[in-house]
């Protein structure tokens, strides 16, 4: 896309600004195991990225329950996850050097999770992050969850940029498609485990941590 001038930033939450990811993969396994879900703890979550009542979906279409409906495990999932981010859950390296970079070139910028919204807010007050955002968007207000790109494409309405003017900053494969999909650039920073997948490799610029962003790595990406 020559020419494109980035004007907004949308960022992701879970394994991006907080490490919360691995507490979605702990309270899945907790909960979902209990009622005769066979889960691997060891394996990586094949799941990230989606929104949870997705996820509960693609469980119980798998491994049908009896008991609790899906609804309720959602919630139960959603309570243990914030009580975990509370308890054991740090902000992720380079997440305030970034919000520093972009304020400092005075670029909009707006949240953009597959995460519930009442869950979001729980954890951005948690880490003080909830004035950060001008606008914040959730994926459960969308008929599809990422890598659809709808809760992006919302996030970028929400604060009058064009998508195409717009960088994601995302760390799982189904956000970074969903970026791409809504002609977004995005700058994904992967857990290691993901770096080489291919849905990662689409991204305009892998790091390894946000603490590599720079003004630079924002002038290479408007000139893509």
């Amino acid at each position: 896309m020559l020419g494109r001038r980035i004007e907004a930033a949308i960022f992701d939450m879970d394994g991006l600004l907080v490490n919360t990811e691995q507490y979605w993969h702990r309270a899945e396994i907790e909960i979902l195991s209990e009622l005769g879900v066979a889960m691997d703890a060891q394996s990586g979550r094949s799941t990230k990225g989606m929104r949870v009542d997705e996820v509960v979906a693609l469980y119980f279409s798998l491994h049908p329950w009896t008991g609790p409906s899906q609804h309720d495990v959602v919630e139960m999932i959603l309570s243990r996850v914030g009580d975990l981010a509370e308890a054991e859950g740090s902000m992720l390296p380079g997440v305030r050097h970034t919000f520093s970079v972009l304020d400092a070139v005075g670029l909009p910028m707006a949240l953009a999770s597959s995460t519930p919204r009442r869950l979001i807010d729980r954890i951005l007050a948690h880490f003080n992050l909830s004035t950060q955002f001008q606008t914040i968007s959730s994926a459960e207000a969308e008929r599809y969850g990422k890598p659809h790109p709808a809760v992006f494409l919302t996030a970028a309405a929400s604060i009058g940029a064009t998508p195409m003017h717009c960088v994601v900053f995302e760390d799982a494969p189904a956000g970074v498609l969903a970026a791409k999909a809504a002609q977004m650039a995005c700058v994904a920073v992967p857990d290691p485990g993901d770096r080489d997948h291919p849905m990662i490799q689409i991204a305009d610029v892998v790091l390894s941590s946000l603490e590599e962003f720079s003004v630079e790595v924002l002038s290479g990406l408007n000139s893509r």
